[in-house]
C-alpha cells in the first residue's frame, strides 16, 4: 500500500442538494470507508450541511457530488479559489459535462456521432420534432444525470406529459432521437478507458433509467461486453475523444449506443459518476485488476500530479 500520509486530509464531498443527493450519500460513504480503509485521512463533508468556506482545513477534495452543484463546476469552482486539489474533471469540462445539449454540440462540431436532437420551449411546434426525430423518442432534462425525468415517448399523444414530467426538473428540455439496439457504458480512469460494459436493463424498462441504476438486481452488465475486439477497441477510441472534446479528465464515464447498422452513438457524460455496489466504473475497474479501495485510492492520486487542478 502506497504511503497514504502524502495525502493529508481529504474532504470526502458528498450530498449536496441534487435530485441526487441519496445517490450521493450512498457513493460518498463507500468511497470514505474505502479511503480510510487505505490509510488516508479522510472525513465526509456535506455541503447542505456546512459552509464551503470550511474546506480550507483540508488538504484535497474528492469530490462525489453528483448532479447539479457537485458536477456542473459550481464546486470545482470553489475549490479552485481556495487553491485545494481536486479529483475529476475541472470547471469547464464539468460545466459542459452536466448540459447535455453543449455536450451534444461540441460532439457535433468536432464530427463524432451524437443523436439527433431538438430543445424544446413553450413555442416548440411538436408536430414538427416528431417528424423530425421520428418515434420513440426520449425526453430529458438538460441539466440532471442519473436519468431523472426522462421518458420514452412511443406515441405523439404522449409527448405533452413527458415534456412536462421533465420539466419539473428543469426549465430546459430535450427530445432527442430514440436509438434502437445495444447499450454499453465506458469508463475512464487517469484519462484512459477501461473495458467496455455492456448493460441490459430488464425487458420491462424502457432503458437503463433510475430504478434500474439504483434500486434493481436484475440489470445484467457485460464484461466481456459481446462486441469484438476490434469495435471494442473502435468504441473506447471513440469515447476517449468525446471525453476528451468536452475537457473532461481523470476519471468518468461516457454512455453510448451501437444501433441495429452496428453504428457507434455517443448519449452523455459523466463526470462524477456513481460509486456504489451497482455503479459502473467499480466494475469495470474490476475487470483490469483493481479492487474497490484501490480505485478510490487512484482516483484521489490525480490530486497530486501536476495535472492536477
Amino acid at each position: 500500500m502506497s504511503n497514504a500520509s502524502k495525502f493529508g486530509k481529504v474532504a470526502v464531498l458528498l450530498g449536496g442538494k441534487s435530485a441526487e443527493r441519496e445517490v450521493s450519500l450512498d457513493s460518498g460513504q463507500a468511497v470514505l470507508e474505502a479511503l480510510i480503509r487505505s490509510g488516508v485521512n479522510a472525513e465526509a463533508f456535506d455541503p447542505q450541511n456546512r459552509s464551503v468556506t470550511e474546506l480550507v482545513n483540508y488538504d484535497r477534495a474528492f469530490i462525489v457530488l453528483h448532479g447539479r452543484g457537485g458536477e456542473d463546476g459550481q464546486i470545482q469552482g470553489v475549490l479552485e479559489w481556495l487553491n485545494i486539489p481536486y479529483t475529476g474533471t475541472g470547471v469547464q469540462g464539468s460545466a459542459i459535462g452536466m448540459d447535455k445539449v453543449k455536450t451534444k454540440q461540441i460532439w457535433q462540431g468536432s464530427d463524432l456521432p451524437t443523436a439527433p436532437y431538438r430543445i424544446i420551449d413553450k413555442d416548440s411546434d411538436l408536430a414538427e420534432v416528431v417528424e423530425s426525430l421520428g418515434l420513440p423518442l426520449i425526453i430529458k432534462p438538460v441539466h440532471e444525470g442519473s436519468s431523472v425525468g426522462m421518458s420514452k415517448v412511443e406515441k405523439a399523444e404522449d409527448l405533452a406529459a413527458a415534456i412536462a414530467k421533465a420539466t419539473q426538473h428543469d426549465a430546459v428540455v430535450m427530445a432527442e432521437k430514440w436509438i434502437t439496439g445495444r447499450e454499453f457504458t465506458i469508463s475512464f480512469l487517469n484519462g484512459q478507458p477501461l473495458p467496455v460494459i455492456r448493460l441490459q436493463p430488464p425487458a420491462d424498462v424502457a432503458f437503463y433509467d433510475y430504478e434500474a441504476k439504483y434500486q434493481r438486481n436484475d440489470v445484467q452488465y457485460g464484461i466481456p461486453c459481446g462486441l469484438t475486439e476490434a469495435e471494442e477497441q473502435r468504441l473506447q477510441a471513440l469515447c476517449l475523444r468525446a471525453f476528451q472534446a468536452v475537457g473532461a479528465s481523470g476519471w468518468g464515464r461516457i454512455d453510448a449506443m451501437q444501433d441495429e447498422q452496428g453504428n457507434f452513438w455517443l448519449l452523455e457524460v459523466n463526470t462524477v459518476p456513481g460509486m456504489t455496489s451497482h455503479s459502473l466504473v467499480p466494475k469495470a475497474a474490476n475487470a483490469v485488476g483493481y479492487s474497490f479501495d484501490a480505485l478510490c485510492v487512484a482516483i484521489l492520486e490525480q490530486t497530486l500530479t501536476g495535472a492536477a487542478h
